[in-house]
């Protein structure tokens, strides 16, 4: 977010076209499959035309999908007129490994990098530091500006990190992040909108002044999403099963609704002056591309 709002919240939607358009960027992940390699790019071929200010592409738990991720990253630098950030994380691998692993993108010409702690590997309760790692990443973001001036982004949580003490414990993180030399926060995906402009509240009155881009995650599936929100700390109000009640077998039902929420909640954003959005696309790039429409984004014309 760009700038910092105060006073009363707006608590009704824009009408009309009088809101300026926004920046936006799409999260990917690495393909396991020849089919899902397809449905990745026939989705950065349908949202590429909309010129989003990056892409970036995720990294497994403990480094499960390095090479996947490389490979899509660099295929992306060098096939398309998008511009990649690497997800990296400090699980599972020495300090010396992880650098290695960022110079090869900066070798790529790779130089935006979403600096996550990780989650632990499969079968494992809790995260522990590699013993000759970077602990988490705070330190992580400081080895990064070592080696190149890599552009940064960092995670945020407005509804605090399931692993962190407190929310007060969480934020102090997030600053150390920035500090550290990170220049763009992106937020863990919400539902409750107000959630997200109390963080930036607390942040701003924290002396945290870097954006925060609010994660948007389209919900194509709210069985997987509920499951998923319990194990990331993410709140999923009632309304949200009441609208999607009775829809497990109507999927273009599913996709109305989802699109209309979706709405609702980055129109709400936009009216409070939110000028950047995050959206966590899922290698699908339909709800994606309806989001990007409501908020005014329209693909670039070829010169």
């Amino acid at each position: 977010m760009g700038r910092w709002l105060t006073g009363p919240r707006v608590a009704s939607l824009p009408q009309g076209n009088a809101m300026p358009v926004p920046a936006l960027s799409f999260e990917f992940f690495p393909p396991r499959t020849e089919a899902l390699e397809q449905q990745l790019w026939s989705c950065v071929r349908r949202l590429e035309p909309l010129a989003p200010r990056f892409v970036s592409v995720t990294y497994g738990a403990g480094g499960t999908t390095q090479e996947r991720t490389h490979a899509t990253v660099a295929k992306l630098a060098r096939e398309t007129a998008l511009t990649p950030a690497a997800h990296l994380t400090c699980v599972g691998a020495s300090a010396g490994e992880v650098d290695d692993v960022a110079r090869r993108y900066w070798d790529a010409g790779v130089r935006h990098i979403v600096a996550l702690r990780g989650d632990a590997p499969g079968g494992e309760a809790n995260y522990v530091p590699h013993p000759e790692g970077y602990a988490y990443a705070s330190d992580l973001v400081a080895g990064l500006k070592r080696i190149g001036d890599f552009e940064i982004s960092v995670a945020a949580y407005p509804e605090t990190h399931p692993a962190a003490s407190s929310p007060e414990a969480d934020l102090d993180n997030l600053k150390r992040k920035i500090d550290a030399g990170a220049t763009r926060a992106i937020t863990q995906y919400f539902f409750d909108t107000d959630v997200y402009l109390r963080f930036l509240d607390r942040a701003l009155a924290a002396g945290i002044t870097v954006p925060i881009v609010p994660g948007i995650l389209p919900v194509s599936n709210f069985t997987q999403v509920k499951k998923f929100s319990g194990m990331c700390g993410t709140a999923v109000p009632d309304w949200m099963g009441h609208l999607f009640d009775g829809l497990d077998d109507d999927p273009d039902t599913r996709r109305m609704v989802a699109a209309s929420m979706a709405a609702e909640q980055v129109r709400l954003l936009q009216a409070n002056g939110v000028d950047e959005f995050h959206i966590y696309t899922l290698n699908r790039a339909d709800l994606s591309y309806a989001i990007a429409h409501i908020l005014g984004v329209r693909p670039r014309k070829a010169e």
